[in-house]
């Protein structure tokens, strides 16, 4: 997506040479360079606590598998997000959070930053955004979610 006007003044954006970044986007009105604007999300494979089990859920009635995810609010810290998307989602607090590496989602314009986290409990207690969810092995997890997508590749990492 192109960014065609000022997000601080709504003005139409212009392009000028930016001495280092090349040509950008550029606001007359408040004088300044405006980068790009994109969101920052967490997924999260959840694992017990062994490192052998995985939970996938299913959301806003799609039957695909997925990770547990969700949007960094402003002003907070990827790992507070992951804190704080486990205890809204599935009611399950992370013992141990480690950090996966990062993936730009360009449909949704959202760069995600993925971590995996082990979890001691069990049983979930899943939110209105969970319509299923499910422990599964490292091997059943990575049959039954997207081939070729992100969390395949997430959990072909810790397999290996």
């Amino acid at each position: 997506m192109e960014m065609n006007y000022c997000m601080r003044c709504g003005q139409r954006l212009t392009t000028r040479p930016h001495p280092t970044d090349g040509v950008v986007p550029y606001c007359e009105g408040c004088g300044d360079y405006r980068f790009p604007v994109f969101s920052a999300a967490v997924g999260i494979v959840v694992l017990n606590p062994e490192r052998t089990e995985v939970i996938l859920v299913q959301q806003y009635g799609k039957k695909s598998n997925v990770l547990v995810a969700g949007y960094v609010d402003k002003g907070e810290d990827a790992e507070h997000t992951v804190r704080r998307e486990l205890m809204e989602e599935l009611g399950l607090a992370p013992e141990k959070i480690w950090y996966l590496g990062s993936h730009y989602y360009a449909p949704s314009e959202t760069l995600m930053l993925n971590f995996a986290a082990t979890v001691r409990e069990r049983e979930a207690h899943p939110n209105f955004e969970i319509d299923a969810w499910r422990w599964y092995t490292l091997a059943e997890a990575k049959a039954s979610v997207k081939p070729g997508g992100l969390a395949e590749r997430l959990l072909n990492d810790l397999m290996e």
